[in-house]
């Protein structure tokens, strides 16, 4: 689709009245949904110090401006493509194997 056609569509709903939408395919939203929604978007970001390889950073900074930005997509694709983490098993502490060895305990 080229961008003349997305802006003339655009446009065209622009122009529709509300009473011209078919919301028929929308479920209604109930209190379960209010509920639910209180994720904030976009997420806060936090400054970091990070050391890539040059040639990637590179590659990174040839597309132009908003290469941090880059990154930032570039990690969240990754993360959401992975699916919901899943937590690490607790290990038993480990014993101190030099007095065991010793013969201290």
């Amino acid at each position: 689709m080229s961008k003349k056609s997305t802006k003339s569509d655009l446009a065209r709903i622009d122009r529709m009245k509300d009473a011209d939408i078919d919301y028929s395919d929308i479920p209604p939203l109930d209190k379960s949904f209010y509920k639910k929604a209180t994720e904030i978007w976009p997420p806060a970001k936090q400054q970091l110090t990070i050391r890539l390889d040059a040639d990637v950073l590179r590659w990174l900074k040839a597309h132009g401006r908003g290469y941090q930005t880059r990154i930032n997509r570039i990690l969240r694709a990754a993360m959401e493509g992975r699916g919901p983490r899943r937590s690490r098993p607790t290990l038993a502490p480990k014993k101190n194997t030099r007095n065991h060895k010793l013969g201290r305990q």
